[in-house]
């Protein structure tokens, strides 16, 4: 048998916005807002892992050390332009047989807000995992149209997006922006997965996940 040793057996989604006239520091500081500067960061790539529980953040949290080594699939943006609409998304597909792995995916953009962002990445993840499925789909379509497609499939279990977005407002200084999915490789005091590798759907980026509402756009 392979070693699972390095798959994740749970992830939580997070997001934070930072303000500071250093660029750094303002990254450092939307770290801070989504919980995971205490953390070694290491960014991934785009599979959601099978059998992987999606839990809250309020959970999932706890099950990290401070100093850990920790993956992150990771979506960042910032801007010092006053004004400027800014957005940070990821995107998850979870596939009905959790035997199958999901895909997640990171997007960034400049003058979209939480819903237009949040359903690019989401139609990111969803296209990329019906690919590999092989739903039949066109590109061209809105995202509610292939979303319906995915679903009528029954190989979807669900789609869903975790997004921040902020208007800078201070000119001359910087503002981050981002939205993690974090993984987390063990399980806590003896923990086992869900039965039947069921996941929770994390929550969407219009909730009070993270990132207090002053902040949004």
């Amino acid at each position: 048998m392979a070693d699972s040793t390095h798959v994740p057996k749970k992830v939580f989604f997070t997001k934070g916005v930072g303000t500071h006239k250093d660029k750094l520091t303002s990254f450092e500081l939307a770290l801070r807002d989504a919980g995971i500067a205490k953390f070694n960061l290491v960014t991934v790539s785009s599979i959601l892992p099978p059998f992987c529980e999606i839990v809250p953040k309020t959970k999932g949290l706890p099950m990290l050390n401070d100093g850990e080594v920790v993956f992150v699939v990771l979506s960042r943006n910032e801007s010092n332009e006053h004004n400027r609409l800014i957005s940070a998304s990821v995107g998850a597909a979870v596939p009905a047989d959790r035997a199958q792995y999901g895909y997640l995916s990171e997007y960034h953009s400049f003058g979209m807000k939480d819903d237009d962002a949040g359903d690019y990445a989401e139609d990111l993840a969803a296209s990329m995992l019906a690919s590999t499925l092989g739903i039949e789909f066109d590109v061209n379509q809105s995202w509610d149209e292939k979303e319906a497609l995915f679903k009528m499939s029954g190989k979807f279990v669900k789609t869903t997006n975790i997004t921040q977005s902020v208007v800078v407002d201070k000119q001359g200084e910087w503002t981050s922006v981002l939205a993690a999915a974090v993984f987390i490789l063990h399980d806590v005091n003896g923990e086992k997965p869900a039965e039947n590798g069921k996941a929770k759907e994390p929550e969407k980026a219009q909730t009070t996940l993270v990132a207090p509402e002053s902040k949004k756009a």
